[in-house]
């Protein structure tokens, strides 16, 4: 009777952790999905300069390093956009984007070719892109992100 109930015990506590990691890789999946969703959300808004979408996209304590090193703030990006400083002409994937989940966090990083300029700075060639975004109440946001420029070839 102990074997008896000792087997069951390891069985349910197996069966458990097997049932709650599958659970947790479709909620991974889940998660990585809507950022990349997001990804594509964001660069469309950017292209459009669609200033509400943006506002709810950049998190109120988002932060962007541009090409040039800058460090630019929500406020100062949307300032740039509406402006016309920030003004995107394209944004093409040039490669998969690598989207990993931690919990209510994620870090996507991909290679882009972006055509425009940003802070009234031309930005048009290759350039290595990083994404943080947290998930919240508001859904998904972008906390931060960061543009490095590829050598040219």
């Amino acid at each position: 009777m102990k074997w008896t109930t000792l087997y069951i015990a390891v069985t349910v506590t197996f069966l458990s952790f097997a049932f709650g990691e599958a659970q947790q890789e479709s909620t991974d999946k889940k998660s990585e999905q809507e950022v990349r969703q997001m990804i594509e959300n964001y660069r469309t808004a950017l292209v459009q300069r669609d200033i509400p979408a943006l506002e709810k996209i950049w998190a109120d304590d988002y932060v962007f390093v541009n090409a040039s090193g800058e460090v630019v703030t929500k406020a100062q990006r949307l300032a740039n956009v509406e402006s016309g400083a920030t003004k995107l002409e394209s944004i093409n994937k040039e490669e998969n984007i690598t989207v990993r989940v931690y919990q209510n966090s994620a870090v996507a990083t991909s290679r882009v070719a972006i055509k425009g300029k940003y802070s009234g700075h031309s930005v048009s060639g290759q350039y290595r892109s990083t994404h943080v975004w947290v998930k919240g109440p508001e859904g998904w946001q972008l906390v931060s992100n960061q543009l490095t420029a590829l050598p040219r070839k």
